[in-house]
């Protein structure tokens, strides 16, 4: 399991046409490797993940995206995703194919993904109007019961990407505080990239960690603030005024493009986005 600069695991890791899953729920969000996503300029990806947020929005603006598989879309307490509407809504900057979930099928592709079977099986749907505008969900007749269940396609990424708080030198990764779907998303993928805060000599014992072990993990990328403008639990708070002001910046196309030019594009990495944006770790 490799150490490597985040350009480098990205440009070893991510092709063009990948599945790629970028999970995190309400901090960890990988943004930094989303943004080296952009600017090495990936592109025909299918996005997947739980609740995409800004960092999708992005992916999705810049032109990396032609299919978006999730269960939830939104700037989390302000609103819309700009960009996501204007690719689906108008095919800018290209048409964008959508696969919609619940929150629940997501996690039963997920863990049907991790176990390595083909579907994932599911109370749900039922008097929804899902299935008719997702031809994926389907139903099965369970052989015990009779009984008649939804079923959805398992989700097995070519890449998942995730951010953590420390990895040790063994490739070990731990991940403290709020958790979503990352155990799960790792666990299904053919290859798993893990940004870190710190890499330390050995993993310190916590609660309510997860852990995943090195022969899980492809790659490890140190780069700290790696989350932001989401939040690392036990290293820097979420940036809530980011996230408020990306209503405005998302809204047009020509504000959206500047912004991504002087933030991402013209910067060399992570590094240079944060001091772009005069952002520290408190």
């Amino acid at each position: 399991m490799p150490i490597l600069s985040l350009g480098d695991a990205i440009r070893d890791h991510v092709a063009d046409g990948d599945c790629v899953a970028m999970e995190g729920f309400t901090h960890l969000i990988p943004f930094a490797a989303g943004h080296e996503i952009i600017r090495q300029g990936r592109r025909d990806l299918h996005l997947v993940r739980m609740t995409p947020d800004l960092i999708y929005d992005q992916l999705i603006g810049m032109g990396c995206a032609r299919r978006l598989t999730f269960s939830w879309g939104g700037n989390p307490g302000v609103g819309s995703l700009h960009r996501l509407r204007d690719a689906v809504e108008n095919g800018w900057p290209h048409r964008l194919e959508l696969d919609e979930h619940s929150h629940a099928g997501m996690a039963a592709a997920y863990c049907a993904g991790a176990a390595r079977l083909p579907f994932g099986a599911l109370r749900a749907y039922a008097n929804t109007d899902l299935p008719a505008h997702n031809t994926a969900i389907r139903s099965v007749q369970c052989p015990f019961t009779g009984e008649t269940l939804a079923a959805v396609p398992a989700i097995n990424p070519d890449v998942t990407i995730l951010h953590a708080q420390r990895a040790d030198l063994a490739g070990n990764v731990s991940l403290q505080g709020i958790v979503g779907a990352q155990s799960e998303a790792a666990m299904a993928a053919k290859k798993l990239l893990v940004t870190v805060e710190e890499v330390v000599d050995q993993l310190p014992p916590s609660m309510n960690a997860i852990v995943l072990p090195h022969w899980v993990v492809t790659a490890v990328a140190h780069c700290p603030g790696g989350a932001y403008p989401s939040y690392a639990h036990g290293f820097y708070s979420r940036d809530n005024a980011f996230y408020q002001r990306w209503d405005a910046i998302s809204r047009h196309r020509e504000s959206f493009m500047a912004w991504m030019q002087a933030h991402v594009l013209d910067t060399r990495d992570h590094d240079g986005f944060l001091g772009s944006l005069g952002w520290k770790a408190a």
